[in-house]
């Protein structure tokens, strides 16, 4: 498949690494850094040579190298560069500067260590592939994952545009941006996004071919952070992205009162997510962000609680608030009604498929956990699980359908299916239709599902809003996201314009008038005064 789509083949160390023997610490970590010592371990074996690497056992994601610049013996290395990171140091030494001696009976750390990978052909093939007017595209983080940043980026696209322009190649670097929306789950959507093109200044293509290399790659790899920064979204953990989503929520809620049609693109989406993150990285030290963040993770905590999503909470909304039983227990009968039809049209291809769902989600669970025992970068391995959900469904469905196809015909030749197919009925014309009706059957079972499920997930909150018990929480809970609503504007208002210029909220802003309206929203508003203001935000 590499061939048909003209991949240049490339190999990583981190693909090849194997798990080191014995275990490795730094025994005069304050004087000699550089100095490695193993315990238990062999370095003169063939596994072992200057330019190799050695790679730690992750932490909080990430796994740090060591380059190996000198064999001394079975137990002692030189290493090219000392280890900077305190999870490295800690690793290396029990404690976490290197001015301070190893602990003493420490035993270091596991290890695995990788070959030096000669990448030349691989940089030739890409200098043909450009000279000849094609283009190449290059994940420069080097392997996917699941994290909420982009990992370090990989010097490797710098050296192939800079190569490329010094054998007298104009080289123009397109930025892109895949954002995903649960990727893991079939029929899920993305966003790709195509940044400005990158033209790499005369300059540094001088300095690389004077020898200034490293100077000239660190300036290309600066500008290519930066560009991709501009299409992707990129979060320094998984709760603040999540705290991001929420606020995107309250935020369009509130637009909604502006505009009839407040639905947006899934671009305009990645755009508000993208600029609300870069106001809170800009601004998460102001007192307004800080009062902003704790309430939204107050929010979140209590939507936990019930365990609903915001747009599950939303849906709980009542206009009749005296009553709800009376006039929500319908609406709730005839969706149950709804689920059981659907439930009954899925039903065809949930028999015939289950094999395939089953082994789908077996196998793409037993690899996802795999990877994440070996990676040092994934965080939940749900990359892995939409590439193995893929691999085996696409491989397995065709399977099923001739197996499918087989036993039909020989139903047929059994009494023309025990009298179900009228009498010469050929071979050819089976295998069509079976071809035929199984993608179509499996199609339905998947459209229908997908509904189905939505449904599912609407029965929980209509269930909780004719509940007596828990519809004053609900109500409480939905005035407390009110306020939020009028919190999360009024930040975005008065921080947008100087991130943002062309930001429309802060006009609407100005053409309200003054900022003190909101003042007049106590915690102690009732919900009629909430609605009330509705009308002028």
């Amino acid at each position: 498949m590499a061939n048909l789509i003209g991949a240049v083949p490339i190999s990583r160390a981190m693909d090849v690494a194997k798990s080191g023997k014995g275990t490795i610490y730094l025994p005069d970590p304050a004087n000699n850094p550089l100095l490695l010592k193993g315990i238990g371990t062999d370095f003169t074996g063939p596994d072992f040579q200057p330019g190799y690497s050695i790679y730690l056992p992750s932490i909080n994601g990430e796994a740090h190298k060591l380059d190996i610049a000198q064999i001394h013996g079975p137990d002692m290395i030189s290493l090219k560069t000392a280890p900077v990171h305190s999870d490295a140091i800690f690793q290396l030494t029990g404690s976490k500067s290197l001015t301070s001696e190893s602990l003493p009976g420490y035993q270091g750390s596991k290890y695995k260590v990788a070959p030096h990978i000669d990448q030349t052909d691989v940089y030739n093939a890409v200098f043909q592939r450009l000279e000849s007017g094609g283009c190449i595209g290059i994940f420069p983080e080097g392997g996917s994952h699941d994290r909420t940043s982009l990992l370090p980026l990989k010097a490797g696209i710098a050296i192939m545009a800079l190569g490329s322009l010094a054998r007298g190649t104009p080289v123009t670097i397109v930025p892109v941006g895949m954002n995903y929306f649960s990727a893991h789950k079939f029929r899920s959507r993305a966003v790709i996004e195509f940044g400005d093109a990158i033209t790499i200044p005369a300059s540094l293509v001088q300095d690389f071919q004077a020898g200034k290399k490293r100077d000239a790659v660190g300036n290309v790899m600066s500008q290519i952070s930066e560009a991709l920064a501009s299409v992707t979204v990129s979060a320094p953990d998984y709760d603040t992205l999540m705290l991001i989503h929420i606020a995107r929520h309250l935020y369009l809620n509130g637009m909604s009162h502006h505009c009839s049609n407040a639905k947006p693109s899934l671009a305009s989406t990645t755009e508000l997510n993208r600029r609300l993150l870069k106001g809170y990285n800009n601004y998460s030290h102001t007192p307004e962000m800080m009062l902003l963040t704790k309430n939204l993770k107050a929010y979140r905590a209590s939507l936990r609680k019930f365990q609903l999503t915001d747009r599950q909470l939303l849906a709980t909304t009542s206009n009749h608030t005296h009553f709800p039983l009376v006039f929500l227990l319908p609406k709730l009968l005839y969706r149950l009604l709804k689920l059981v039809i659907l439930s009954i049209l899925t039903l065809p291809g949930l028999l015939l498929f289950s094999p395939v769902f089953l082994l789908t989600s077996y196998i793409s669970r037993r690899k996802t956990a795999q990877a994440l025992a070996e990676s040092s970068v994934k965080v939940r391995g749900f990359d892995v699980m939409a590439t193995w959900k893929i691999l085996i469904s696409g491989g397995l469905a065709p399977l099923f359908y001739t197996f499918y196809a087989v036993v039909a015909v020989a139903l047929n030749t059994h009494n023309h299916a025990y009298g179900f197919l009228p009498a010469g009925t050929q071979t050819w014309a089976i295998v069509l239709s079976t071809y035929a009706i199984l993608p179509s059957i499996t199609y339905a079972a998947l459209i229908f599902g997908e509904q189905g499920m939505d449904l599912l997930k609407s029965l929980y909150p209509l269930v909780l809003s004719v509940s007596p018990r828990s519809a004053s929480m609900l109500k409480e809970l939905r005035v407390e996201r009110q306020r939020l609503v009028l919190q999360v504007q009024e930040t975005v208002n008065r921080f947008g314009a100087d991130l943002f210029p062309d930001c429309d909220e802060v006009e609407k802003w100005r053409l309200r008038g003054p900022r003190s309206m909101y003042a007049y929203v106590s915690p102690l508003s009732d919900d009629q005064d909430l609605e009330n203001l509705d009308e002028f935000v």
